[in-house]
């Protein structure tokens, strides 16, 4: 996919480098003429010089072409008017990232397909650290109305050698809680879990489940202190 991202600071060099990594073909736009020559010499991707509200620099930049644009300024007014530029130009995937809540609606508004919002996502990341120390990675979905944890398996926790079958008909394992994803060991493959599928100590999982039921979970795993 040709993506373009605007804004070559360093949230954008690094998108720029893992999504170049990952098969996509990328460029950047950005102001700062030695942002451009990094991004060109040392991270081998197009990069435009000039304000990526301009049209006529979007327009060189092949922002009719492109699959996604990435708004990744830190200021808000100047990505609002990043996402509205290339909702006028067909774009069909938005991301933009958000520093002030408040401009989360006129995002939406504008035609963002997708909002990230850097200062919560690290605030929410430090609260879990805090709260959660046993969960390995904690991802929000629907505003926060549910939650999918990476949990690493002790070799004691009482779920070992059950099957997702008889964890699920537990009357003490949350309603509502589903296991999605299992990985027996680092070097294999993450699947999808069935009934019989049998969870081993060392093994990852992968839990979705409600906000208000993760200590719960954990509780029932024996994870909590």
């Amino acid at each position: 996919m040709y993506i373009l991202i605007g804004g070559a600071g360093m949230m954008g060099l690094d998108l720029a480098k893992t999504l170049l990594s990952m098969g996509h073909t990328i460029a950047v736009i950005d102001i700062d003429p030695l942002a451009c020559k990094y991004a060109r010499e040392k991270i081998g991707v197009m990069a435009f010089e000039g304000s990526a509200v301009n049209t006529t620099v979007l327009l060189e930049a092949g922002i009719r072409k492109c699959g996604a644009f990435i708004a990744a300024l830190r200021e808000d007014a100047l990505n609002l008017a990043m996402v509205t530029l290339s909702k006028h130009f067909g774009v069909l995937q938005i991301m933009v990232r958000m520093s002030d809540r408040d401009f989360a609606e006129p995002y939406q508004l504008a035609g963002a397909t997708h909002i990230i919002g850097t200062a919560e996502l690290a605030i929410a990341r430090i609260v879990n650290a805090i709260e959660y120390p046993q969960v390995d990675a904690m991802m929000h979905f629907e505003q926060g109305q549910v939650e999918v944890i990476k949990l690493s398996i002790p070799n004691l926790c009482s779920i070992v050698n059950r099957t997702v079958a008889e964890i699920a008909q537990n009357p003490h394992f949350p309603t509502g809680t589903l296991i999605i994803g299992y990985q027996s060991h680092a070097h294999e493959d993450l699947i999808v879990p069935n009934g019989s599928t049998v969870l081993e100590g060392g093994s990852t999982i992968l839990i979705v489940t409600k906000p208000t039921l993760v200590r719960q979970t954990l509780d029932f795993m024996g994870l909590c202190g």
